[in-house]
């Protein structure tokens, strides 16, 4: 029989952000709710989490669309989903205890009541609570199980990533480096391609905002390109395809210029050179992965102690910041992994 335990810590208010309505195109304050909600009793097998970082990520949007993906949409009503990183306050697990640290899908909130077996019990003496959610989270897995299984670099290759300055994109970049590629980031703004090169030690790195994108790649990669991991699709995955090598492999990890219009997404109109050149061009998601976390989470942490993987962090400041930091998000005006300090 499992027994209720809990701290004597006085709790505020708690908030909660709820989806109001499927946003139609852009997603703005109007698409969300404030509440405070009281958290309910614990049942069996449950844990009560007082958030401390919550995570904000491209996915989100697909979240909050009303269409098949890889997983459920959150409906209007509920707490918009997240990834996040608390403390245990109260548990009525008996795998979890007041004081445990743990993440997963916390939702954008102060406090919460969850499922401690959708939870993942975190050790703070290895990395940071918040580097669960960057170094050490679900996007430096992403970029891990990308790169490393779905594109498989070798060697003396050209890789090109987009969104290269992200919280993905840069760790992708990093990686390649690590295993001998010539690596081309493309990102937004000359601060953020002077980052890619000066900091992260990238071969060459392309603004787009700065001209045309297939013009700099040809001077970029006169050989071509033999991997591309990319983020945002749309018309720089177009100009990638026209410049890609025989058997390239194309990932694809997100299309952040469609998720403003998502229902109006286009695919790529240069499709057919993925047949001319034999290559492939394939999806996924960390889904694929759950299980070999601990692989990744290994290596990463391993990198980052020896200062070989560099990751930037974009904080902002209490949960009210949670509309305006989607926003910034998807308009490309943060710095690195966006999070949200509570």
């Amino acid at each position: 029989m499992t027994s209720t335990t809990m701290t004597s810590t006085t709790m505020a208010q708690p908030t909660q952000y709820r989806l109001h309505a499927y946003p139609e195109s852009v997603v703005t304050a109007d698409t969300w709710r404030v509440t405070h909600d009281p958290l309910p009793e614990l049942a069996p097998g449950q844990i009560q989490v007082r958030l401390k970082h919550l995570s904000l990520d491209p996915g989100m949007r697909g979240w909050i669309t009303p269409k098949r993906s890889y997983m459920p949409p959150v409906r209007p009503g509920e707490v918009m989903r997240a990834f996040g990183v608390g403390e245990v306050t109260a548990s009525a697990s008996d795998f979890f205890q007041p004081g445990d640290h743990v993440t997963g899908f916390t939702g954008i909130q102060t406090e919460a009541v969850l499922d401690g077996r959708h939870m993942r019990k975190i050790d703070l003496a290895f990395a940071p609570a918040r580097s669960y959610l960057t170094s050490a989270g679900m996007t430096a897995f992403t970029a891990y199980f990308g790169l490393l299984d779905v594109g498989k670099p070798k060697a003396g290759e050209t890789v090109v990533v987009s969104a290269a300055a992200g919280a993905v994109g840069s760790i992708v970049c990093q990686i390649a480096k690590h295993q001998g590629c010539r690596v081309i980031g493309i990102a937004g703004g000359a601060a953020k391609c002077a980052y890619l090169t000066e900091t992260l030690g990238l071969d060459a790195a392309i603004d787009y905002k700065a001209g045309p994108v297939d013009a700099a790649l040809r001077q970029a990669a006169p050989g071509g390109v033999d991997l591309y991991f990319d983020n945002v699709g749309g018309d720089i995955l177009d100009a990638v395809l026209m410049q890609i090598n025989y058997r390239a492999r194309v990932v694809v990890c997100g299309g952040i210029s469609q998720y403003l219009d998502m229902g109006q997404v286009r695919g790529p109109a240069n499709y057919l050179q993925i047949i001319a050149q034999s290559a492939t061009l394939q999806g996924f998601t960390m889904r694929d992965y759950l299980d070999r976390i601990p692989e990744a989470f290994v290596a990463l942490l391993t990198w980052h102690s020896n200062g070989k993987l560099k990751v930037r962090e974009h904080v902002l400041q209490g949960i009210d910041a949670f509309p305006a930091g989607l926003q910034m998000l998807f308009a490309g005006d943060n710095h690195g992994k966006l999070v949200i300090d509570l």
